[in-house]
């Protein structure tokens, strides 16, 4: 009987062990998952949200600026064009 529980105990130790083992495996190979879409991302040429919504307030500045100055060359061009 004693024996028995000699290889139950043996048995235990090693799925203990083979479960440790797997757990490190399997955050090792996230940790290297991580570091690899990191060093992808980190390699494209992307922009910040910062410099994004700076770009877009120009855009938009330039645009009503661009607005402006149409109006106001129709409107010489209004005055420039004698009445029929």
């Amino acid at each position: 009987m004693q024996s028995e529980n000699r290889i139950f105990d043996d048995i235990a130790k090693v799925l203990n062990g083979a479960a440790g083992t797997f757990a490190g495996m399997t955050r090792e190979a996230q940790a290297a998952a991580r570091e690899r879409a990191r060093e992808w991302v980190g390699g494209l040429d992307m922009i910040g949200r910062d410099e994004f919504e700076a770009v877009k307030a120009i855009a938009v500045a330039a645009r009503e600026e661009n607005q402006l100055l149409k109006a106001r060359l129709d409107a010489l061009e209004a005055k420039a064009v004698p009445p029929a």
